[in-house]
């Protein structure tokens, strides 16, 4: 990959992640109910910032989980060699409570689609409402995110790079264009 352009520095991530913040307490009308869930692995990282803006605005702790989704993949039959299945982690009850969904980059839907099946093996919520930190397009599912970062319309053939502090070591959103 050949780096195209910075999109989002560390500034503007933290701004980004306290708007969606703001709008999932405008729309639920408060933090009672919440649950946000992290798709594995930047997704989960995105969630907690966002339950701490929560915290921050509302004075309230807001349960997050951290979903792996490799086994309801698609393209799982395509994959060569043994898949890499990380560790779920919700240690609350889903039933009846509206969950924050969060990933880091919303493309072609199918990442979602997984995590939606995954989701409802864990219970029936009132509510899945997505977030993500950017909606690139190319959709080939009927699925829209409730709360975006950043819309960046991109051509299939750049890739969109997150990188954030806790697994990259730095805070940014790159375009990058295929070699």
């Amino acid at each position: 990959m050949k780096e195209k352009v910075k999109i989002l520095d560390q500034e503007c991530i933290g701004r980004v992640i306290m708007r969606i913040a703001h709008e999932i307490i405008e729309r639920n009308k408060g933090g009672a109910g919440l649950c946000v869930i992290g798709i594995r692995n930047r997704g989960v990282y995105i969630a907690q910032r966002i339950a701490a803006c929560i915290k921050q605005i509302e004075g309230m702790d807001v349960a997050t989980g951290a979903l792996d989704i490799t086994l309801y993949r698609d393209d799982l039959a395509l994959a060569t060699g043994q898949p890499l299945v990380r560790k779920t982690e919700i240690d609350f009850d889903i039933n009846d409570k509206n969950l924050i969904l969060v990933d880091d980059v919303l493309y072609t839907g199918r990442t979602i689609r997984a995590a939606l099946d995954a989701l409802i093996d864990f219970g029936r919520p009132k509510s899945i409402q997505l977030a993500v930190l950017v909606d690139r397009g190319h959709r080939e599912l009927p699925i829209r995110a409730d709360f975006v970062g950043k819309n960046i319309p991109t051509s299939k053939k750049e890739s969109v790079e997150v990188y954030l502090n806790e697994s990259d070591g730095s805070d940014e959103v790159l375009i990058a264009e295929k070699e």
